[in-house]
């Protein structure tokens, strides 16, 4: 659990003290870098650990994944420019993306295939916790102890998480073959690098990025076609293709993306909507986004253990895809004139829906994969959640800027402006213009929270056909 809490706490515990480190070097504009450098890293880093790890010990990779991990959070704390920062975070980003993938496979050496699914509800909990946590320990220990403080807190978790890791037996079990795909490697970190980038530019909400994004996806396309080509000659792939084509397994990748893609533009965008539209203030949509975390951790343990006590694997993602997809109509429909508590409530269950399928994805991958393939399994889950979010929070963003442009240019200037500043619009237009650009926003928001549902809904689709329906 610590290194699974330590590598998902890097993503988001950096939000917060981002003001502070670009009011230190004076570089805003490369802010971003910050970021997206530890996503590129850890994407590409997943199934580079996954692979290894079947063939020389996940518990060895561990150390190896945590001993990056320290070291560069050490590097981060000591930098002194945006640029040097960016480039100690990529390697903090390798060592992170080993420490989820190898989490998740360590459950499945270490736990029985029936029993996987509680322990990886438990790890879910977790992962959601993290991502809730993050940016208030990055306000509290930025504010209180300075920026350099949410680099060095990694020290002493790094250190427990070494302390338990070492208490973990290792099993004499069959290991892969190993032999270096140098091939794959670049060709998978092209891929990854132009598709994050691509997503990072449609994300900016700006006609202008449009051709540079356009541009990257093109290279992407070419690098997944060769990638595709190259690992299906290669003795050893550094992405298993054969592991990928069983219907079990991809059906459980694709959802897990769409999974990602639904959850993380529902928590990039909703905060957004309630601020400039409703009018509530930072703090409360904080509070507000508490339910939601609160669901997704009950969910992901309550539905963990219902499998590992009947069997059962995707009938639990059905029903709970069915749910989130109505409450995300709902939200479209009627979120505009709900009051806080039936709001706080709808996004209870929305979270509750949405614990029932992290568990599920990870224990029906590694079932299918096979004992010697567990690495491979749990880095297919998170590549495919990586890019999921990547992808949803992107489409999402084209959604509302493209429904705003069509409708109110005036409008979907403003909500450029408000996703950059998170602020509400225009306090210097008359009352009734603000009002008209707010009620465009809140129309454009109906149609962002319909694509959210299509995700969900294109979810449950894929675990209705599921063919591993039970363990």
């Amino acid at each position: 659990m610590l290194p699974m809490f330590l590598a998902v706490v890097d993503q988001t515990i950096i939000a917060t003290a981002l003001p502070a480190i670009v009011a230190e070097t004076g570089q805003v504009e490369r802010a971003s870098w910050i970021v997206v450098s530890y996503l590129i890293a850890a994407t590409i880093a997943a199934p580079i650990y996954g692979r290894l790890g079947d063939s020389f010990g996940r518990r060895r990779l561990m150390f190896i994944a945590l001993a990056i991990f320290m070291v560069a959070s050490l590097l981060c704390a000591v930098c002194t420019s945006v640029e040097m920062l960016t480039l100690v975070r990529v390697l903090q980003g390798f060592g992170g993306g080993g420490l989820m993938t190898l989490s998740q496979a360590l459950i499945g050496e270490a736990v029985p295939p029936r029993e996987r699914a509680r322990y990886q509800g438990y790890l879910a909990a977790v992962a959601v916790s993290a991502n809730t946590f993050g940016p208030v320990a990055g306000g509290y220990l930025t504010e209180h102890f300075g920026w350099r403080s949410i680099f060095l807190i990694n020290i002493p978790i790094g250190l427990c998480a070494v302390a338990l890791t070492w208490r973990l037996k290792n099993p004499k079990v069959e290991r892969l073959p190993w032999k270096a795909d140098p091939g794959g490697l670049v060709l998978f970190t092209i891929l990854v690098v132009t598709v994050l980038l691509a997503l990072e530019q449609i994300q900016h909400v700006d006609l202008n990025a449009l051709p540079l994004g356009a541009g990257l996806f093109a290279i992407s396309l070419f690098a997944a076609a060769w990638l595709i080509r190259h690992e299906n000659r290669a003795a050893s792939p550094l992405i298993p293709l054969r592991l990928l084509k069983q219907p079990a397994i991809w059906r459980a990748d694709t959802m897990a993306a769409c999974h990602g893609a639904a959850l993380v533009s529902l928590i990039t965008f909703l905060p957004v909507y309630l601020v400039s539209v409703r009018g509530i203030p930072p703090s409360t949509t904080g509070l507000l986004l508490v339910p939601l975390t609160i669901g997704i951790g009950t969910g992901s343990l309550v539905v963990g253990r219902l499998v590992s006590k009947t069997g059962l694997t995707t009938i639990f993602p059905v029903y709970g895809m069915v749910v989130a997809t109505i409450c995300f109509v709902v939200l479209a429909m009627f979120a505009s004139i709900m009051g806080l508590i039936p709001l706080a409530f709808l996004l209870l269950v929305v979270g509750a829906s949405m614990g029932t399928v992290m568990a599920v994805v990870q224990v029906t991958v590694q079932t299918v994969a096979g004992q010697a393939r567990l690495g491979e399994a749990a880095a297919s889950v998170q590549f495919s959640r990586s890019i999921g979010a990547g992808f949803g929070t992107a489409l999402v963003a084209t959604a509302l800027f493209a429904t705003l442009a069509i409708k109110n240019p005036e409008a979907a200037r403003a909500f450029a402006a408000m996703i950059e500043n998170v602020k509400h619009v225009g306090p210097a237009l008359p009352a009734i213009r603000q009002a008209a650009i707010q009620s465009d926003i809140a129309d454009a928001f109906r149609v962002a929270f319909l694509v959210i549902g299509g995700f969900t809904l294109a979810a449950f689709f894929l675990a209705l056909t599921n063919p591993l329906r039970k363990l």
